[in-house]
């Protein structure tokens, strides 16, 4: 699996708040994609939860 922000990230924290292993929010949002392992489904939730859809997951 792959985490990415593609641009218009709008800095709510929604994604921090549900899997802070993985993702950063400070400007934007940084996904550590080696932090990934034992997070997916976290990061799945956090992907359907961001208000802006700009998180995007490769299988």
């Amino acid at each position: 699996m792959q985490v990415s922000i593609v641009p218009g990230c709008i800095t709510c924290g929604v994604c921090e708040s549900i899997c802070p292993e993985v993702f950063t929010v400070i400007d934007t949002s940084i996904a550590d994609n080696s932090q990934i392992p034992g997070n997916e489904d976290a990061c799945r939730e956090a992907s359907k939860a961001c208000p802006v859809d700009v998180i995007v997951i490769q299988d």
